[in-house]
């Protein structure tokens, strides 16, 4: 039978949670999951109804078979002689009420796992990114992303064993990680897919649906909404970010085609993750990144932005994310500033040669770009054909690459 993309995303969690859930270990029953799935493919159209049900019960049988043969585990012998029909019997178990992709996003945000592999494990077994998406998004070759998440699921089996999803508490304690981590895959979606050509195959609509289930489990919380306000503000202004295949500069986007309603919504968001801060407290890194997207949502065109506030709110970004990433969008918007007032680039563009020198490879990356950039604003036609020329050989194919080729020369 031919499997529905959509049908599978939504079918892969439910069935990946129910089998890990059985076997205790989230790397069998990810193993058993796919292997099931392979076997609904290869039934003949219409004879499966139930497509979760039906793969929870094959794969659990899979299970149990291997540990029949291997005669590892005499305990659950008797479950062995089950009527071939029989229900499958999965115990109740911390976070039920959860929607199963978040639940397991839950279980990846381990802090008995190393970050980068929590990032690799979550964006793998919930997200389904390939491991070339994950590398690429983290910088890293296939072969390391491929390692951390081996190296992950070995972690989080010799320091849990058996597979469950954590309480309350220790939910409560992992959300930032899972925030990051839901951010991480929009980005995926918003930098290498801007215009997906499969919308069942869209990590940006993906991250908006994990942020949707966060914001149900966690409706008081500001940075659950700071972080729905940014998937819906992205979202909102993708349309009109590509045109014949190439990626558009803010100055050329048809801000006429952005989604009004999904804008509404995250400008809705975007304010509550303010409102709902207690006190003195400052913002945390979600609701700043609301208020920047807010910023750029409300500006009529690229000239009219407010420039001067987006500096105050990354400058505020920086001090409780000081990440590369900011610094270089910090940098790109002092530079509009700076190019607006007549004043000199230089400090600016040697602060991003540095990042291109010594940063992460995303982050050298994009601050390669802005000087790229820079150099075109500024009439420096040839040094910016050059830039671009060297940018063909680092950004994947795509929008983004295209645009590189339109100013390359």
């Amino acid at each position: 039978m031919t499997i529905d993309p959509a049908a599978f995303r939504t079918a892969w969690p439910q069935v990946v949670r129910s089998l890990a859930v059985a076997t205790r270990s989230l790397d069998t029953g990810e193993e058993y999951a796919a292997e099931a799935f392979a076997r609904a493919a290869a039934q003949p159209d219409g004879v499966i109804d139930d497509l979760v049900g039906w793969c929870v019960q094959v794969g659990r049988r899979s299970w149990l078979d291997a540990v029949r043969r291997q005669a590892v585990l005499t305990r659950i012998q008797p479950q062995l002689v089950r009527p071939e029909v029989a229900p499958v019997d999965v115990p109740a178990a911390p976070g039920d009420d959860l929607d199963d992709r978040l639940a397991l996003l839950f279980v990846a945000c381990d802090d008995a796992i190393a970050p980068g592999a929590q990032l690799v494990l979550a964006m793998r077994v919930v997200c389904g990114l390939t491991i070339r998406q994950i590398a690429l998004h983290l910088g890293v070759a296939e072969a390391t992303a491929a390692a951390r998440l081996t190296r992950a699921k070995a972690a989080l089996a010799r320091a849990r064993g058996e597979f469950a999803v954590p309480d309350a508490p220790a939910r409560a304690a992992r959300l930032p990680v899972v925030l990051a981590c839901v951010a991480g895959l929009l980005t995926v979606g918003q930098r290498d897919e801007p215009e997906p050509a499969d919308a069942t195959q869209d990590p940006a609509r993906d991250a908006l649906m994990l942020a949707e289930a966060l914001a149900a489990q966690y409706p008081d919380e500001p940075e659950v909404a700071g972080l729905r306000a940014v998937c819906r503000l992205g979202l909102a202004r993708r349309p009109g970010r590509v045109r014949d295949g190439v990626a558009l500069p803010l100055d050329e986007v048809d801000r006429a085609s952005w989604d009004r309603r999904l804008l509404a919504a995250g400008l809705d968001d975007a304010t509550a993750a303010i409102t709902r801060l207690a006190g003195p407290e400052l913002p945390g890194r979600f609701a700043l990144e609301a208020a920047i997207s807010g910023v750029h949502a409300t500006a009529p065109d690229a000239e009219t932005t407010d420039w001067p506030r987006l500096a105050q709110l990354y400058g505020a970004l920086l001090q409780v994310w000081p990440s590369p990433a900011t610094r270089v969008a910090r940098l790109v918007v002092l530079g509009r500033l700076t190019m607006r007032d007549g004043g000199d680039l230089g400090p600016i563009e040697r602060e991003l040669e540095d990042l291109v020198a010594d940063g992460p490879p995303y982050a050298a990356r994009d601050a390669s770009l802005a000087l790229a950039d820079l150099a075109r604003r500024t009439g420096r036609a040839d040094e910016a054909a050059g830039r671009y020329r060297e940018l063909l050989d680092v950004v994947p194919a795509g929008p983004l690459r295209e645009y590189c080729r339109r100013y390359a020369g």
